[in-house]
């Protein structure tokens, strides 16, 4: 954690952190929930994860589903975009709803994006479209062949 992070936010944070990264309450009121399991009120909590998100500490807060379990496939992709290009390139990848990530790297292949969809054949055609729309013929699949850890819980 970064010297600015570590000021930025408060043992209060840290703990609401702590709740809310895996053991998020499914209740009609989950942060009232966290709120008594940290002696604070609802209000105290969502004015915290409300901050917090302005921020830019929370990026989003939401489920993690097993899309093999639900009859999903999945795959990472890797393209070498100009970077005149990549604003367009980004902007039509961020279309599709099965696009869970999209990174900028230092590297040749310099975007890096997941795919989920319904069948290996569904993902071949999106990756054609987005070929298609931006120009850029070469959009590798790297499909998992095992996962190895699909959980990371940090403790603050």
């Amino acid at each position: 954690m970064t010297k600015q992070l570590e000021e930025s936010i408060t043992e209060i944070d840290r703990a609401i952190l702590n709740q809310i990264q895996s053991n998020f309450p499914i209740s009609s009121r989950p942060y009232e929930e966290v709120g008594k399991r940290l002696g604070l009120t609802e209000d105290e909590v969502l004015a915290r994860v409300n901050l917090m998100f302005t921020q830019g500490i929370i990026r989003r807060i939401g489920a993690n589903f097993n899309s093999r379990k639900l009859g999903y496939t999945s795959t990472l992709c890797a393209a070498q975009v100009r970077e005149e290009q990549l604003d367009n390139f980004v902007e039509v990848v961020n279309r599709y709803a099965g696009v869970t990530h999209n990174y900028l790297r230092r590297h040749q292949y310099n975007i890096w994006f997941t795919l989920i969809a319904e069948s290996t054949a569904e993902i071949e055609r999106i990756l054609q479209e987005i070929s298609l729309q931006t120009g850029i013929a070469e959009i590798y699949s790297l499909p998992a062949r095992q996962i190895f850890k699909i959980q990371v819980d940090f403790s603050l």
